[in-house]
């Protein structure tokens, strides 16, 4: 019997993860894997995905039947053991001997064939135990956790993390993240409109099967109820953008303007909706990779956009901008559900050292402001050093040149335009500040500044 598609992308994906610090969703959709059925696609997907969500309740039904420990397994039987062992408890409709003997020969693919009775052995084990199958998410440590231990174990989460929302948070509300961070997320669409206020214009689906409906946060987005989207002519051409709503609502919140620049730019999703607001606008994306702009250049195809690879705290002050967004890079611990690799890679200690980049750009990103001109700070994280403690620190160290502007009043003013969730919902103090399980979107956290 041959290995199936389905399974060795979903090997392959994972081992690229794994060894490479790459991002599952992106390599789903990549180029490389466009030739695989919707069937094909759909189970890679589901295995990828899953396994990346339940990494350590995997782990923890693997664990118990191996001899060695599974830290010391070589990355590719371990993504193997993974497969097969999130199949057998999971995936109801896969047999066990299809799971089983696919796991061994991905192993052998590989080229670690004398670990082949290992991972046959193991995974017999763990299909033939009723205990291994019966571990649910629901049945796990009861109903409803309250220790940092019992919730990371019932919705495979590191236990740090989980620690750090209890407190912060309370029990009921680290539930919510921590269950939302494990369900598969809706796939939410930026339809892409001239100027980017006409929502009537229809999209034609005829004879592609998918069905949509009104977006959660915003008139102008929508949310995809069934059908592959990728596969339609709309998405191939870029008529519509997958995008999550609160990032679409982030960059709405930048407002209009002449001049704007769009610090730490790619992939692109919310300068394209800038140019879209601002299509008489000069607007200068930057980002400090090649390969990042490279990608900004294929997904931002509009004219009044010019690409730059430049680092920000280094980009030389000329002409002010009207406009400032600085969408920093940080931990995304706001986007687990689409990114659940992120919560296995993250360690405490990364929070100082992303807090010192994120005031660093910030601090430049400044220089760039004209008089009573806006600066929108955001991130995807829901930790306090990369969000609040950031704007703290920078206007504490650049005393009287910006205040902190209220964003309730800018989501006022998209109210009448695009805004469709309640406002109070969607704030905290003078922030935008949004939670995966208690919205209907990742978690964003936002603050306007301006310039005295």
């Amino acid at each position: 019997m041959s290995i199936s598609p389905a399974r060795t992308t979903a090997f392959d994906i994972l081992l690229q993860v794994e060894k490479e610090d790459a991002y599952a969703s992106e390599l789903l959709h990549s180029a490389q894997y466009l030739s695989l059925s919707s069937e094909d696609h759909g189970l890679a997907t589901q295995i990828v995905m899953g396994v990346l969500r339940w990494r350590s309740q995997l782990d923890a039904i693997l664990a118990p039947f191996s001899k060695w420990p599974l830290a010391k397994l070589d990355a590719e039987v371990l993504i193997s053991l993974r497969m097969g062992a999130y199949q057998l408890t999971r995936l109801e409709r896969v047999p066990a001997h299809a799971a089983v003997h696919e796991s061994v020969e991905l192993v052998k693919r590989s080229r670690r064939t004398s670990a082949a009775g290992l991972v046959n052995a193991l995974l017999r084990k763990v299909g033939g135990s009723a205990e291994a199958r019966r571990k649910t998410p629901d049945e796990i440590e009861g109903h409803a956790p309250t220790t940092p231990a019992a919730i990371a174990a019932k919705y495979a989460h590191p236990e740090w993390l989980v620690a750090r929302w209890l407190t912060r948070l309370g029990p009921e509300t680290a539930r919510a993240i921590c269950a939302e961070n494990q369900r598969v997320p809706a796939t939410n669409l930026h339809l892409r409109y001239a100027g980017g206020t006409d929502t009537s214009v229809p999209f034609d689906f005829v004879g592609e099967d998918i069905r949509l409906s009104p977006g959660s946060l915003l008139a102008s987005a929508r949310r995809v109820d069934s059908g592959d989207i990728s596969k339609t002519k709309a998405f191939r051409t870029g008529r519509i953008a997958i995008q999550d709503e609160a990032s679409q609502l982030v960059a709405l919140l930048a407002g209009r303007g002449a001049r704007i620049l769009d610090a730490c730019a790619a992939p692109g999703g919310k300068t394209s909706i800038l140019a879209e607001r601002n299509p008489a606008a000069e607007i200068i994306a930057i980002d400090l990779h090649a390969h990042r702009t490279r990608l900004l250049a294929e997904r931002v195809q509009a004219a009044n956009v010019k690409i730059v690879t430049a680092d920000l705290r280094e980009y030389p002050v000329g002409e002010k901008f009207d406009r400032v967004l600085v969408d920093a890079p940080c931990t995304g611990t706001g986007t687990l559900a689409h990114h659940p690799e992120i919560k296995w890679r993250l360690r405490a200690e990364d929070l100082p050292r992303l807090h010192s980049l994120q005031v660093a750009l910030l601090q430049a990103a400044m220089q760039h402001v004209a008089p009573q001109g806006t600066l929108l700070y955001s991130t995807c994280s829901l930790e306090p050093e990369e969000c609040e403690q950031v704007i703290e620190q920078t206007l504490a160290e650049t005393p009287g040149q910006f205040e902190v502007c209220s964003i309730a009043d800018e989501l006022l003013r998209l109210k009448e335009e695009k805004l469709v969730a309640d406002i109070d919902r969607l704030t905290q103090g003078p922030y935008l500040r949004t939670f995966p399980g208690i919205h209907p979107c990742d978690g964003f956290f936002a603050a306007i500044l301006r310039r005295s």
